[in-house]
């Protein structure tokens, strides 16, 4: 399946404006934090919006490839302030050499993966999976049995499911809610498949959290064809009969899995936070100059979890049991910001960066 452009319409003028993009657009396209789109701009200048008369930055489409382009080749290892003065066809070739550049896999790497048998239900994933541009970087390109277009409909695909187990099922979700998961455990039953992989755009986390629980692979839908790869990738089985004899293990009725995550979770009152948000915020705005973005990835992680924190000790509590189970939350909040906070102090070091 191609996707196919719609005809021009012929009363078409040259007068008529270009789509334009506000930051927040462009940073989801591009999968990265809007404070890196904003750093890229302003001390690198390695994109120039035009300026709304609301203040607000618009980008062309021109200008939203750029950016994708910048985002895929900081991946690989090169630093934007190096990326910033090439032209926009320098930034194209330099990323098709990349991608001639892909090492071919070897022979037992082609074992792993050539029998990875996917169910898709969303006609854009299935359409995107079959894009070259997404092909190219498997070593062993998937097989895509069965699209549909629902879940309920992938249930009921009793006439295709004579063949053998499946290895992934995935669910391209525009919008996830609590009450998916019977339909996608009923998907996943009547095509017997090993993985669940959930691809979502927007979801709350209650939708993801019970998902999550039951097994499945949940992010929010890769903009990058790379990232997408890399994540289906990660769901094939080593090998189809290794997958049979060693079934996934479940935990134990009643045991905890999360137990081990946070081992001074019980050990009373987390220390006050080191750092505050504002803190954070100017040290997320900060560069070393590399292609590593990890400082400014910890610093918001660590706001994120912080909030939670505050929050899962503010919550209401409906029942002695709701009381010990936010009690809980809290102080694996807690022990996780103290680890993030070493990290940061960590990165900040190895960056030659001073922490706020």
């Amino acid at each position: 399946m191609t996707l196919r452009s719609p005809p021009a319409h012929p009363t078409a003028s040259a007068a008529t404006p270009s789509p334009t993009f506000r930051s927040s657009a462009v940073a989801r396209m591009a999968d990265m934090p809007v404070s890196t789109l904003r750093i890229w701009e302003q001390r690198y200048q390695a994109v120039a919006p035009t300026t709304a008369a609301t203040g607000h930055r618009q980008y062309s489409a021109d200008d939203v490839e750029r950016v994708v382009l910048l985002r895929q080749l900081t991946r690989h290892g090169h630093a934007i302030g190096t990326l910033a003065a090439l032209s926009a066809e320098q930034l194209r070739e330099l990323s098709r050499a990349h991608l001639a550049a892909l090492p071919v896999a070897p022979e037992g790497a082609q074992a792993r993966t050539q029998a990875l048998r996917i169910v898709v239900v969303g006609r854009a994933m299935a359409r995107r999976l079959e894009r070259p541009a997404v092909l190219r970087r498997w070593p062993v390109a998937p097989t895509l049995v069965a699209v549909f277009d629902s879940l309920a409909d992938a249930a009921q695909g009793t006439a295709l499911q004579k063949s053998p187990p499946i290895d992934v099922l995935v669910w391209q979700a525009p919008g996830l809610q609590a009450d998916a998961l019977p339909g996608l455990l009923a998907a996943q039953a009547a095509w017997r498949a090993r993985h669940v992989a959930v691809a979502y755009r927007f979801a709350g986390a209650t939708a993801r959290d019970a998902l999550m629980n039951a097994g499945a692979s949940v992010v929010h839908e890769p903009a990058d064809d790379a990232a997408l790869v890399a994540w289906l990738s990660s769901l094939a089985p080593l090998s189809a009969d290794e997958t049979r004899q060693q079934p996934p293990e479940r935990s134990p009725q009643g045991a905890d899995p999360w137990s081990m995550a946070a081992p001074n979770a019980g050990a009373g009152p987390a220390p006050a936070r080191r750092f505050d948000d504002a803190a954070l915020t100017d040290f997320a705005g900060l560069s070393s100059g590399l292609a590593c973005e990890c400082p400014s990835h910890v610093a918001e992680l660590l706001m994120q979890i912080a909030s939670f924190e505050r929050y899962s000790a503010g919550c209401a509590s409906r029942s002695p049991a709701d009381a010990e189970l936010h009690a809980y939350l809290n102080r694996v909040a807690g022990a996780a910001r103290i680890l993030f906070e070493a990290a940061l102090e960590r990165v900040a070091t190895a960056e030659g960066l001073t922490l706020p």
